[in-house]
């Protein structure tokens, strides 16, 4: 057997994941590779944080997916800090698309690709690059929070969390393009989810760690804090931006003007900051799917750019509430059926803008 260099010579990294050190550290929701194997078997060592090391731990610890083909045939929570996977095994030698993903988002679990082996004669080559790339900054929403229990009354646990099965992941597959979420569930823009509107949720802000790779309460041996590991805006250039913060922001505003002034004024400034990394970019700021109160002070905040910036490539995007009789996941969040719906609608918005609409290819 020969060990692969994890690098971008050999595998298509997906999202924001980050080669450090002789491995591939998998932080935000969406993470991980996607390359063509040609063998009989390949082994994936995989480590996880520091969460592992406590006995039934479903809630925090990182879960993860294999495809082979387009077929999920591994999905499992890292439960001990180091797995080995045994991928694609056959008597004779194919070639395969694989791709790994980490399901769970940055804030509960960590992971990191710690090794890849396949046999001497083996092989492997990056999956291709599509024509066009999205970045999701959100929430909970964004990461697929409780998708798999469909028990409103159950709480969080990243055991039912799958991105996958959210809008952002489904609307990327649908377009053909390359996709990076930056997302954690309960964040807004000046306040985290709270249960009393008297009490800001200060720390759960998606503005001061959107340059890094995400504050997480997991960690992982010999490598920094990851909200202490800045991500280069230079690895992914989006056409698109999506932009779905808000929803929390909202258990705190309420009807508040003076609350909601502030969120306007906040978003505004955020938007200049994602600007400032991404200056090619169309974005689309939308809300809605969990409540839209706070959709008007997002179409203020997109105004009060464009008229101090003059930056026209901009544009929101209201989606449709979830239905109440068809029922809700864990915490009240979407179904994934209602995820599917806004995927939709985000797609017809997306597929307008200029990049997308002189060379999108139809979906398959």
């Amino acid at each position: 057997m020969k060990r692969i260099e994890l690098n971008t010579s050999n595998f298509k990294l997906l999202g924001r994941t980050l080669p450090f050190e002789n491995g591939l550290l998998l932080s935000l929701s969406g993470t991980g590779i996607e390359f063509d194997y040609t063998g009989c078997g390949l082994d994936i060592t995989l480590k996880a944080g520091s969460a592992s090391e406590i006995p039934d731990n479903d809630a925090n610890y990182a879960r993860i997916a294999v495809y082979v083909d387009d077929k999920r045939v591994i999905d499992m929570q890292l439960a001990s800090p180091e797995t080995v996977l045994h991928i694609a095994e056959s008597d004779t030698v194919r070639t395969s698309r694989i791709r790994l993903i980490k399901l769970s988002e940055v804030a509960m679990s960590l992971a990191y690709i710690a090794g890849i082996e396949i046999g001497d004669d083996e092989s492997v080559t990056p999956a291709p690059v599509s024509d066009h790339k999205v970045e999701f900054i959100g929430d909970s929403i964004t990461c697929g929070y409780g998708v798999d229990d469909e028990d409103p009354l159950h709480p969080f646990k990243t055991a039912t969390e799958d991105v996958t099965k959210a809008y952002a992941y489904k609307t990327a597959m649908q377009l053909g393009a390359d996709y990076s979420m930056f997302s954690a569930s309960g964040y807004g823009i000046i306040s985290g989810y709270t249960d009393d509107p008297a009490k800001r949720n200060e720390p759960e802000l998606i503005p001061p760690y959107y340059e890094s790779m995400g504050l997480s309460h997991d960690s992982l041996p010999d490598i920094p804090d990851t909200q202490d590991i800045m991500w280069d805006f230079y690895r992914f250039i989006p056409d698109v931006i999506v932009i779905n913060l808000g929803t929390n922001d909202d258990s705190f505003c309420q009807d508040d003007k003076d609350k909601q002034s502030e969120f306007i004024a906040r978003y505004t400034d955020f938007l200049k900051v994602v600007r400032s990394h991404n200056m090619d970019s169309h974005i689309i700021c939308i809300l809605g799917l969990m409540g839209d109160r706070l959709y008007p002070c997002v179409c203020d905040a997109v105004s009060d750019y464009v008229d101090e910036t003059g930056d026209m490539r901009i544009s929101t995007v209201h989606l449709t509430e979830q239905d109440a009789e068809a029922g809700y996941v864990s915490d009240y969040h979407p179904l994934e059926s209602a995820h599917t719906i806004a995927a939709g609608e985000l797609i017809r918005a997306i597929r307008r803008v200029p990049s997308f609409a002189r060379s999108s290819r139809p979906s398959a």
